[in-house]
């Protein structure tokens, strides 16, 4: 792994931890006790839907950038136009998603009103927060091109949630009412762009005059039309996957799709390093592929696999062993969501083990496949959610959900190793996976220790020994022996 990669890959896990702290602060406890659950499944709802309505407008933009920048960069000639054609196709699908969730109106209505109408207090809202996710997402594909993706992190992950605190503390002083909040609620996740557009600018990086002829010369623009086509049709899929479950809930409770949703932020610790990783992860696969360096993608497809795993295990079996503490801090209905958790997470660690099969074929020749693979898995993924939701709720959400990523990850994993002889796991897979399970026992031993965050603390503290300890006893990731080395060096002299 190159320097610049550990560098980036560490600056984005320990912002990544200063917005989960404060993430935590909002999702755990500010959220459920000072808005009531169908407020918080409002808010969260809204998010969901921009975030689709943004997917959709991208026209599969977004994967283009990282695909096909190694061949358009060259800061001298301003990136032969590429930054205006990264964005001037996305704008036109806006307007046309746009138009589309005008006109589609009444059918929204007719499927939320009977238990979900505060949605449409605030339909309109919906517009600007997805023009500005959609800008957000093609500004962070393009400076994760050029190997930045710190601010962009920090943006996301630190200063969104910082303003929303804010928010909510204002909210909570009587400041003002719900209406306002819900108007700065969106105008605080939509500055985060603007953010990354000031950010580009400073770094001499902003070029928007078009070059058509020299770009056409580099790659046809039919080409990329071509494969944004194909990816748009796979984000189409993949924006189901990840979004279904909290659109099926909420039209049968904005209360179910707020405890959804803050169990689903417990479980997002667990893919915290991986998503830093995988952002610069990203471009590093498309060199591999430009360079045609096979050995070097094999060797880095098992390395991000095992770190995340050694890191992505522990993280859940310290979330599980303090799981009645953190349910605690909410009000009692918010514990309904326990399985939910489990669910998730199992579906977390399984994305987690199976590598970076996704971004292998995202970036291969045999990017098309990947898109049958996703049109399957959204179409089963609606349809384990229409069957379970009824049935159980957020519970069968959260099993439907699990069932569809178990089965895609599982499905690209054995389609790398089938077109390319690559697979994400060694024995230290296996040893790692055991020691999590031994530390998960251990915690099972210690006694309630009569205070919340006494409790969480010795508990985190004596999993991470053991976990650690027989980790690094049984040398399941060599490299991590020889960091720890330094560090007690550097600090001991020993």
């Amino acid at each position: 792994m190159s320097r610049q990669l550990q560098r980036e890959g560490i600056w984005n896990t320990i912002i990544s931890y200063a917005g989960i702290a404060i993430g935590f602060v909002n999702t755990l406890y500010l959220f459920p006790n000072i808005l009531d659950e169908e407020q918080v499944g409002l808010t969260r709802l809204m998010l969901t839907i921009a975030e689709m309505f943004a997917q959709f407008s991208a026209l599969g933009f977004v994967n283009m950038s990282v695909r096909y920048f190694p061949y358009f960069r060259n800061k001298e000639k301003q990136h032969h136009g590429f930054l205006f054609v990264l964005l001037s196709v996305p704008m036109f699908g806006f307007g046309l998603i746009t138009a589309l969730f005008i006109i589609f109106k009444p059918a929204i209505y007719d499927y939320y009103q009977e238990n979900s109408s505060l949605l449409f207090d605030y339909y309109y809202y919906i517009i600007p927060l997805a023009f500005f996710t959609l800008l957000f997402n093609l500004f962070t594909a393009y400076l994760r091109s050029l190997f930045k993706t710190i601010v962009s992190s920090f943006v996301k992950d630190f200063l969104s949630r910082f303003l929303i605190l804010v928010l909510l503390l204002g909210y909570s002083f009587g400041s003002m009412n719900f209406e306002m909040f819900v108007l700065l609620y969106v105008a605080a996740n939509s500055a985060i762009a603007l953010v990354l557009i000031l950010y580009t600018m400073w770094l001499k990086q902003f070029y928007l005059k078009p070059s058509f002829a020299t770009a056409a010369s580099i790659i046809p623009f039919r080409e990329m039309l071509y494969f944004g086509l194909f990816t748009f049709m796979g984000n189409i899929s993949v924006t189901i996957i990840k979004s279904i479950d909290q659109v099926m809930i909420s039209a049968v409770s904005l209360s179910d799709n707020a405890i959804y949703t803050t169990s689903f932020f417990m479980t997002s610790a667990i893919v915290t390093p991986a998503l830093a990783i995988f952002k610069i992860a990203f471009p590093q696969v498309a060199e591999f592929w430009k360079e045609k360096n096979m050995p070097g993608l094999a060797k880095f497809y098992k390395q991000i696999t095992l770190i995340n795993l050694i890191i992505g295990l522990l993280l859940f079996i310290g979330i599980w062993a303090n799981l009645d503490n953190l349910y605690s801090f909410m009000p009692a209905t918010y514990s309904a969501g326990k399985y939910v958790v489990l669910a998730l997470a199992i579906a977390r660690l399984v994305d987690l083990a199976t590598g970076i099969n996704g971004i292998i074929l995202a970036t291969s020749d045999k990017y098309r496949w990947d898109l049958l693979f996703n049109i399957v898995l959204a179409g089963l993924t609606v349809w384990t959610n229409s069957i379970f939701i009824p049935l159980y709720g957020m519970n069968g959400a959260a099993f439907a959900t699990m069932l569809s990523l178990v089965f895609i990850n599982l499905l690209r994993m054995f389609f790398v190793l089938w077109a390319y002889k690559m697979q994400p796991f060694a024995w230290s897979s296996v040893g790692i996976t055991v020691i999590a399970l031994i530390a998960l026992g251990v915690s099972y031993l210690i006694p309630y220790m009569g205070n919340v965050y006494l409790d969480i603390i010795v508990r985190s503290a004596v999993i991470t020994i053991v976990y650690a300890a027989l980790a690094l006893g049984f040398k399941v990731y060599p490299e991590m022996n020889v960091w720890m080395r330094k560090i007690v060096k550097t600090y001991t002299g020993l």
